[in-house]
């Protein structure tokens, strides 16, 4: 059994998955990375392959090659999403589905054999629940059949020891968007009124997650959306919308008075 754990992260070189890679190569893993563009950062234990995940062979042959290279994982991440031209519709299925489906598939068979197993986390989305206007119709789709997917394999994989688990994280500041922020004041005030816990998630709240889900301590979890989003989902939409603007102080509905 091989002591080092072995985490592939698939979308590793930009925003969350970036700050994820850094989380685990400060913790000594050895990391696997697997972009469509090259990671910025030169860190110890850390390799990455330049390759399109939605080419099934060219994700085929980077694989391949990963397994030659570094061996069986004992964990991974997807954060793949679809940017690329073209039709949105096909591209984010492919992206976003059908690598899932395969890589999934390829972690069941070249998984190290560990006593608490193997743990998958998958990013998803907010818009797999709710309507995010500003996103098409094939990534709320695709979100929404990513948490079924994880409920899937985590029952079918259950036995062989995998476990698969969902974020849907909220608004996140990623460091690729922290100067949009600094420039857009007011929104940023917004977020700080509306979400229960004051302030806007970042790249390092949901890395910091993704790292817990594939320890040893949630290896009794699978199977589970877990919403990373400071309790803005648990507010009624009505009263948020009024919140926000100015019926903020109209009392819609009241306790009923008690009889004497």
């Amino acid at each position: 059994m091989t002591d080092r754990r072995h985490t592939l992260v698939i979308g590793g070189s930009k925003g969350i998955g970036r700050a994820l890679v850094r989380v685990l190569a400060e913790n000594g893993d050895k990391v696997s990375v697997v972009a469509r563009t090259a990671s910025p950062d030169d860190l110890p234990l850390v390799t990455s392959w330049v390759a399109d995940v939605a080419d099934a062979r060219n994700l085929e042959r980077t694989l391949a090659s990963l397994l030659k290279s570094q061996g069986p994982v004992s964990g991974a991440v997807l954060l793949q999403r679809f940017r690329g031209e073209g039709d949105d519709w096909e591209g984010e299925f492919a992206t976003s589905l059908t690598a899932t489906r395969n890589i999934l598939e390829w972690i069941a068979e070249h998984r190290q054999e560990r006593e608490n197993g193997t743990s998958v986390v998958i990013i998803g989305s907010a818009a797999g629940t709710f309507v995010a206007s500003e996103q098409a119709l094939s990534y709320h789709v695709a979100k929404a059949a990513i948490a079924q997917m994880a409920r899937y394999y985590a029952v079918s994989y259950g036995p062989k020891g995998v476990r698969v688990n969902v974020i849907s994280p909220g608004t996140i500041v990623k460091e690729e968007s922290r100067n949009f922020y600094k420039e857009n004041p007011e929104l940023v005030e917004l977020y700080r009124d509306i979400v229960p816990l004051g302030r806007m998630g970042t790249a390092q709240d949901v890395a910091d997650l993704a790292q817990f889900l594939l320890s040893d301590r949630a290896s009794f979890l699978t199977g589970q959306i877990v919403t990373l989003d400071g309790g803005i989902s648990l507010h009624w939409h009505e009263s948020l919308a009024r919140r926000v603007s100015p019926m903020k102080d109209l009392k819609v509905t009241r306790p009923a008075a008690r009889k004497p």
